[in-house]
């Protein structure tokens, strides 16, 4: 644990309440692991958010950026100097919470449509602020009407509809598209809105089907794979989907994740998805996890959301992209502990 300093012994604040979480203070050295984290990582996931920061954390961004080239002691000594940690816990004073992850899909695509390339995914339709929820996903794919109103909003085609579903789910995504002229361009599609449907997790559907008994993306995909004949009955089962913009990928792009709710680019193994209304975006938070598939004791920064991110202490993890970070976020599902550093 860290060794106290001074400020570390002085009588700690009343709790905080928000919306959905009560803050308890603690001691620094109450933070598990805190001596050992790489904080520089960190940082820079920290001067992402300082390109839109929140009134609160707005005031320390000079000093944050000072801070950037400053070494592990420096950084650690400035966060215990200037921010007072508070335990994040549900109202009803629950302290553990859930811990998932999400990443950035890698995938091929077609500009139009072929033999191969038959998944469409769709920029978001003309109508979708007249309507509220907008068509379900069973609408959207077997109505003549409400494919008329999507008609002519296609970015470009996977071959595989699970895969649009992984790329919805996670909201946003990379792609190599091939161009009518046999060119590839790289892209992400980034999140451009909903049909306002509830999400319905299709691993938990096949939980309920008696289908699987590990709703881990590898084995959803398993199934699909042996039972291609139920494959639009699992998709129909999650009426939510999602629409997109292409956004052009440049090798700098290319460094960083999509752009979170909080306006700034996410930062692979330093950025989370909070419930905003249990932690503010822009926020540090010291997050720790253990389970069977990683341990985890470090700083991250609250800089994005989720539809199914709901609750006082959750988070979604982001890892990045590429087979490892795909690996990781369908597997991670652990308890989480989490403390905001709060100024002081």
């Amino acid at each position: 644990m860290a060794e106290p300093s001074a400020d570390d012994t002085a009588p700690l604040p009343a709790p905080m309440l928000q919306a959905k979480t009560r803050w308890v203070a603690v001691r620094w050295a109450e933070l598990p692991g805190f001596e050992a984290d790489a904080l520089h990582e960190a940082w820079n996931a920290w001067l992402k958010s300082c390109e839109r920061p929140g009134p609160v954390f707005a005031p320390l961004c000079s000093e944050v950026r000072r801070l950037s080239i400053a070494d592990g002691p420096a950084q650690r000594a400035w966060l215990m100097a200037r921010l007072q940690p508070y335990r994040v816990e549900a109202r009803t004073g629950g302290a553990e919470g859930l811990l998932t992850a999400y990443f950035e899909p890698e995938l091929q695509a077609s500009r139009l449509p072929d033999s191969q390339f038959v998944v469409p995914l769709y920029q978001p339709p003309l109508t979708l602020a007249q309507r509220r929820p907008w068509y379900t996903r069973e609408e959207i794919d077997r109505s003549p009407t409400v494919r008329a109103l999507l008609a002519g909003r296609e970015i470009a085609y996977l071959a595989n509809p699970v895969d649009a579903l992984v790329l919805q789910i996670q909201g946003s995504g990379r792609v190599r598209i091939m161009q009518p002229d046999g060119s590839v361009r790289q892209a992400r599609l980034a999140y451009a809105g909903s049909n306002e449907q509830p999400y319905k997790s299709v691993g938990r559907w096949l939980l309920d089907q008696g289908a699987l008994r590990d709703a881990s993306w590898p084995s959803i995909k398993s199934w699909v794979a042996q039972n291609p004949d139920r494959v639009n009955e699992m998709l129909w089962s999650n009426p939510r989907t999602v629409f997109f913009r292409e956004e052009p990928l440049t090798d700098l792009d290319a460094v960083w994740g999509p752009r979170g709710a909080q306006g700034v680019a996410l930062t692979p193994g330093r950025s989370i998805a909070v419930d905003p209304l249990s932690i503010p975006f822009g926020t540090p938070v010291w997050l720790v996890s253990s389970g069977a598939t990683t341990q985890l004791r470090k700083l991250v920064l609250a800089q994005d959301a989720g539809s199914a991110i709901i609750g006082a202490v959750r988070a979604d993890y982001f890892v990045g992209w590429g087979k490892a970070a795909e690996e990781l976020a369908g597997r991670l599902k652990q308890p989480v502990h989490l403390w905001v550093l709060w100024p002081k």
